[in-house]
């Protein structure tokens, strides 16, 4: 059970990596799906991507006759960047956000934290349910079960905390730059 909510916390923070600041970071573009030969492929695999500035990306794919490819990828995936190449690098300059845009990626942090509770929320309940069959099949005490439901309760207690954090810092973040 702790497995399945640390790896709730893990994508979350994944999930939030890759909204915009308005601060450069390769996360918000490493996932990009480039069609390379025909096959979808995560930028990432193809190039190095840096942040040598705030507010700039550089990728160095590594096969240069592919650069109008990445370039297309990227704006495809809509994220609000402007790719440009110079036949060596592609140099994605991060825009800084309007007070609308901030309001956006407010809504959607606050979205993306949403569904971890609700994710949490679903360990637990799974959790429960696979107490109760314990308890009605008497392999486990009634102290025991009602010990084993605090302790469950406890730890979503603690793993909602976490996301509510994780988000709160994010919207710092984006209100911030």
């Amino acid at each position: 059970m702790l497995g399945h909510m640390k790896r709730t916390i893990e994508v979350l923070k994944s999930n939030l990596a890759k909204v915009q600041t308005g601060r450069a970071n390769p996360a918000m573009i490493e996932d990009v799906q480039v069609d390379y030969y025909g096959t979808k492929t995560p930028l990432k695999q193809l190039a190095t991507i840096a942040a040598p500035e705030v507010n700039l990306l550089v990728v160095q794919p590594y096969d240069k006759s592919q650069m109008e490819t990445f370039e297309k990828a990227i704006l495809a995936a809509d994220l609000g960047l402007n790719p440009a190449s110079d036949g060596h690098v592609i140099r994605v300059k991060v825009p800084k956000l309007s007070e609308e845009r901030r309001a956006e990626l407010t809504k959607v942090i606050k979205a993306r934290g949403e569904e971890a509770k609700v994710a949490l929320r679903n360990i637990r309940r799974e959790a429960n349910e696979k107490l109760d069959r314990m308890k009605k099949d008497k392999e486990i005490s009634e102290d025991e079960y009602h010990r084993y439901r605090e302790k469950n309760d406890e730890a979503i207690r603690e793993y909602s905390e976490r996301v509510d954090k994780l988000v709160e810092e994010k919207g710092r973040q984006i209100q911030t730059i």
